[in-house]
């Protein structure tokens, strides 16, 4: 069969099947600023979902419906797992929540968030807890030196 003669709606059911987004395996670890994310994405979510029922649901718009579905499935889940963790103001060392400030090798000196993995944002200055950067950096206290990437940084403040 010529690809002329193809029916429009055999590539709208293909795009509605959406595969579902990827859930970590690690503990969904969030901030109290994470969990109110999460919970606003959740909030888009189910009324993205309810818009597209509105609008005539699968029969409609099939992609619309699928990527409604797929992320309230996602964000739900998120939510479900969602495990609320503050750090300890009193440990000193770098933990899950806190505030850390690093001095590269070559003078550079950057701060970072350690955050969870959903509200996680280099350019904004957080960083997952499970990135590298911030594995290597984690039970560290002011003075401690880690090897990120194969250069040496030392832990400048905690916050």
């Amino acid at each position: 069969m010529a690809v002329a003669f193809t029916r429009e709606e055999d590539y709208e059911a293909r795009a509605a099947d959406l595969p579902d987004r990827p859930i970590s395996p690690h503990a969904n670890l969030v901030t109290a600023t994470g969990l109110a994310a999460i919970e606003a994405e959740l909030a888009a979510a189910r009324a993205a979902y309810a818009a597209a029922q509105a609008d005539g649901g699968i029969s409609a718009d099939r992609t619309a419906m699928a990527r409604a579905t797929r992320d309230l499935r996602y964000w739900s889940a998120r939510r479900a797992s969602a495990q609320l963790t503050e750090p300890d103001a009193a440990a000193g060392a770098v933990q899950f929540g806190c505030t850390v400030e690093i001095e590269r090798e070559d003078g550079r000196r950057q701060t970072f968030r350690i955050v969870g993995e959903d509200e996680a944002d280099p350019a904004k200055g957080s960083v997952s807890y499970v990135s590298p950067l911030a594995r290597a950096l984690l039970g560290r206290a002011v003075g401690d030196t880690a090897s990120v990437n194969g250069a040496e940084v030392e832990v400048m403040a905690v916050g």
